[in-house]
């Protein structure tokens, strides 16, 4: 019998929310029918609008609350419901960890069928002005008003906003003086439509640890009027400032940053710490965006790597070697596998700065370079990987399976795809048994995990 959808567009209905969805979205069920409702929790009971009907699902908005969540909490920022960059203020801290966990349980037991039970999530001390990295786009409104901020939702529709909540203040700090200095000397921001206009971004880092502060322009041509009173007051009004960047972006596109960089002022770089371990982060370094969570994740990841300093470990999508080093203080070896050569000249040069003799860099496909590894007489006792959203390739895993480590330790950014690369380990010999969440992006849908995979006797 053909199933017929219960709901069309235009329809009122009332139905409760059972989950969160991967965007932080509510997630239930109408007549067995899913439906996603922005701004609802789960526990609650909603009235909404269906606003867009697809065969597996429909979209609805939220009406009106009938019965709500008790950790449903007023947003502290005035801008939230505008705003693209939070999804969960509207949910209170506990509340949010809760989700996360159940997040990644569903993933692991509706995508990867996986027995394997998820630990509470690690929290953050303070889940407010986390962010050592800000980067908001410029633009001018209909009126011809300047906005800086973040992004609505789903849209390049910009944001105004004087300050973020879960910016570190120093980057607050740099907005501010950017807008004033822009609103004082008549200074254009960019327009995507007509590709007129100077400033594209405002960005700046913050050294948490060092207290140093890099302020970035990203523009859309190399002079800037006014740079002087720019340099001076950034010097006045942001403490702890040792760098002013610019970045020049000149092509019609979406990515933010563009090839040429010059300093303004200062150094090129800021340094901060992870650990016992120093990092040069210039403009353009990967570098985590939550020092003090970033922490937590890097040592749950040695805890599970159980290292005893006479282990040969590989880290796979190595980046600028992070996690590489951080495992080097207590390993015998570790090689570092990546393909993007700027990020492994970056881990070259942290491993020289931290002296780690014991740490080695490869440029290459992961597939390729661990058999070449296993060739060469390389035994691997753990392999740690950490790829993009979009998961390991099923040949990469093939390849770790294939120079049988005792364990792996799978550091994940996205629930759906780690489900989907761990139910793959185990048709290899390998079994999932600690999953550990870690929260480093409070309020918003975003959630790590570290899972210790071990390999089955025989």
């Amino acid at each position: 019998m053909k199933f017929v959808v219960p709901v069309k567009q235009g329809d009122n209905i009332e139905l409760t929310i059972n989950g969160l969805g991967s965007s932080g979205e509510g997630v239930g069920k109408y007549e067995g029918f899913t439906v996603f409702v922005q701004g609802a929790l789960p526990e609650e009971k909603v009235k909404v609008t269906i606003t867009l009907v697809k065969k597996s699902y429909a979209v609805g908005k939220l009406l009106e609350i009938i019965a709500a969540s008790p950790e449903r909490v007023e947003p502290l920022c005035p801008v939230y419901a505008q705003c693209g960059g939070c999804q969960l203020q509207h949910l209170s801290y506990k509340g949010q960890l809760e989700c996360k966990r159940q997040q990644v349980q569903d993933a692991l037991t509706r995508i990867g069928h996986l027995n394997v039970e998820v630990q509470p999530v690690l929290g953050a001390a303070n889940p407010w002005n986390y962010r050592n990295k800000m980067q908001f786009p410029a633009a001018m409104n209909a009126e011809g008003v300047l906005q800086i901020g973040c992004y609505a939702t789903a849209t390049h529709s910009v944001v105004d906003t004087d300050g973020c909540m879960i910016q570190k203040e120093a980057n607050n700090q740099v907005l501010l003086t950017v807008r004033k200095w822009m609103k004082r000397f008549g200074i254009s921001a960019y327009d995507e439509k007509t590709g007129k206009g100077l400033v594209r971004h405002v960005m700046a880092r913050v050294g948490v640890h060092t207290g140093e502060v890099m302020a970035v322009l990203i523009t859309s041509a190399y002079d800037i009027p006014h740079r002087k009173e720019l340099i001076e007051w950034l010097k006045k009004y942001v403490p702890g400032l040792v760098s002013v960047v610019q970045n020049i972006n000149k092509k019609p596109t979406n990515i933010i940053m563009g090839n040429k960089t010059r300093v303004l002022y200062g150094d090129d770089k800021i340094k901060d710490s992870l650990g016992a371990l120093s990092f040069n982060i210039s403009a353009q370094s990967f570098f985590q965006v939550n020092s003090e969570q970033a922490e937590k994740l890097y040592n749950k990841a040695l805890e599970f790597a159980a290292l005893s300093g006479n282990e040969t470990v590989v880290d796979v999508y190595c980046g600028t070697g992070t996690i590489s080093l951080y495992l080097a203080r207590h390993a015998k070896k570790v090689y570092g596998i990546e393909i993007v050569a700027p990020a492994i000249e970056n881990a070259k040069k942290n491993a020289e700065e931290n002296k780690a003799n014991n740490a080695e860099f490869i440029l290459g496909d992961a597939a390729v370079e661990l058999p070449k590894l296993l060739d060469s007489g390389v035994r691997p006792d753990v392999i740690v990987v950490d790829p993009p959203r979009a998961g390991c390739e099923e040949r990469v895993l093939r390849a770790m399976a294939g120079v049988a480590p005792q364990r792996i330790v799978y550091v994940s950014c996205n629930p759906s795809t780690l489900a989907r690369d761990l139910a793959l380990l185990e048709t290899m010999g390998y079994k999932a048994v600690l999953v550990q969440p870690v929260d480093l992006f409070s309020s918003t849908a975003h959630v790590e995990s570290v899972v210790l995979v071990e390999r089955l006797e025989g």
